[in-house]
């Protein structure tokens, strides 16, 4: 087993805990790089709907896991920002300010919705949120001039300095770059008074207070920063579809993010892409499945959503730390062995059971 060896408080805080894992990522993103050349069009384009939802998960996470705040609305900032960038570019603008116009409008709801957070929390607030992201998808059902409504609206290749980006790789390629730069965006604001304090309000918004942490900058703060890499993903998504209308972006799809979150694992950048994974891929493993199931059963046009739901209830029963918290058990049962014992993270799936709960 390997120890990482500390000689002052800056070492918490390096974005590579040592050597070891510095070369785990190299490898990753060698593998991630070289994906295109193995593999066909159809795994290539379930990668990119990994990076696209991994994007929304890193912002749930950082707004539910890391900040304490429940939230039913992400589907509006999802929609938020794919719409700005399918209109403005259907006028004329080029990707990147487009792209750049659908993450800043996307702050800017994210901190109209984080209003009702300084007053209200918990169901309340989820209730609150919610039925913003029922307000938004009526706009855009109601605002047919710009949105064309019902009728749904096409989106144009993104094209920068230049380059159009209309093949699946190219997609592939660019959702990769921004899930990545979310990423190191947001390790960072964890690893700063800013994620501390965050932290600090999750546990307790008094005992946060107290020690003076303004309470409504921050939580304002988690809730752009959140609606923002949403609103960023949503524009990737309707490049990577070509299409969007209103019925893609329901209430539905915000239920979805939440549980894509918990069965990843609250409270971990890990658990945010492990959950986006589950998410990607649990479609295909019931289509997998529908063959040895009875025929009845197959046909059922709810069954992916029962099945997504009873997941959600199973891992907060046995598992609440969720994909990761098995990903965490698997690499220290390797590291230890043949010293592992069992009941080594129980307190910490009580803690994380705790934060479900609050």
């Amino acid at each position: 087993m390997q120890f990482t060896k500390r000689t002052g408080y800056h070492d918490d805080l390096r974005l590579f805990p040592d050597r070891q894992t510095l070369w785990q990522y190299l490898v990753l993103f060698a593998v991630l790089l070289l994906l295109p050349l193995a593999a066909d069009g159809y795994i290539l384009s379930q990668a990119t709907f990994v990076f696209i939802y991994g994007i929304v998960a890193m912002g749930m996470m950082l707004l539910v896991g890391y900040t304490g705040q429940i939230s039913l609305g992400h589907a509006a900032f999802f929609a938020v920002g794919a719409y700005v960038a399918a209109v403005l570019q259907a006028r004329g603008w080029t990707f990147l300010p487009a792209f750049a116009a659908a993450g800043a409008l996307s702050g800017i709801v994210g901190i109209v919705i984080g209003l009702p957070a300084l007053r209200v929390k918990g169901v309340y607030l989820a209730m609150a949120t919610l039925s913003f992201a029922f307000i938004v998808e009526e706009v855009i059902v109601r605002w047919s001039s710009v949105t064309r409504g019902n009728r749904g609206m096409k989106v144009v290749d993104p094209e920068i300095f230049g380059f159009k980006f209309g093949t699946p790789v190219h997609i592939y390629y660019l959702s990769g770059v921004v899930f990545w730069l979310v990423v190191l965006v947001i390790v960072h604001v964890l690893r700063s008074r800013t994620g501390r304090a965050l932290s600090a309000l999750r546990d307790s918004d008094v005992a946060a207070e107290s020690m003076g942490i303004n309470l409504a900058q921050f939580k304002t703060t988690a809730f752009a920063l959140s609606a923002v890499a949403t609103g960023l993903a949503g524009a990737l998504y309707a490049h990577k579809l070509a299409y969007i209308s209103p019925e893609q972006f329901g209430i539905t799809v915000s239920v979805e993010f939440l549980m894509m979150i918990i069965i990843g694992g609250l409270g971990s950048l890990h658990g945010a892409v492990f959950g986006a994974m589950f998410f990607i891929l649990l479609p295909q493993l019931i289509v997998g499945l529908k063959n040895f199931l009875p025929a009845r059963i197959a046909e059922l046009p709810v069954l992916e959503s029962v099945t997504f739901g009873l997941m959600v209830i199973l891992f907060v029963m046995f598992e609440p730390r969720g994909l990761n918290g098995y990903w965490v058990r698997i690499k220290t049962y390797l590291a230890l062995f043949p010293f592992y014992r069992q009941g080594m993270f129980k307190r910490n799936k009580l803690a994380a059971s705790d934060l479900i709960k609050h």
